[in-house]
């Protein structure tokens, strides 16, 4: 994962801003919540499946990028496979940074 984009994704969970979680993430992409899905590379083969086919429903960009370990290192928590960004200023900085 890019460092500026870990900053970004760090400032957004300082400021309330992400959803962690497999569950917590695909309801917030059936809500509208969601503005960006991070996917870690080492995401089971299933978990990536429902969570791509889901944000593709929905029109969510999904962003597939470092492993679990790098993305909740972003966040200051334990590894994570899957996290939403909900605000739609950060999640295009974000999206930018990593595309």
């Amino acid at each position: 994962m890019i460092p500026k984009a870990a900053q970004l994704l760090g400032l957004a969970m300082r400021a309330r801003k992400v959803i962690t979680g497999e569950e917590l993430v695909l309801a917030a992409v059936r809500n509208g919540q969601a503005r960006l899905v991070l996917l870690a590379a080492d995401a089971s083969d299933n978990t990536a499946k429902k969570v791509k086919d889901k944000c593709s429903y929905y029109g969510v960009s999904c962003v597939t990028t470092g492993d679990r370990h790098e993305l909740g290192h972003a966040i200051g928590k334990d590894g994570r496979v899957t996290v939403a960004v909900t605000d739609g200023k950060l999640a295009e900085s974000i999206q930018r940074l990593l595309t």
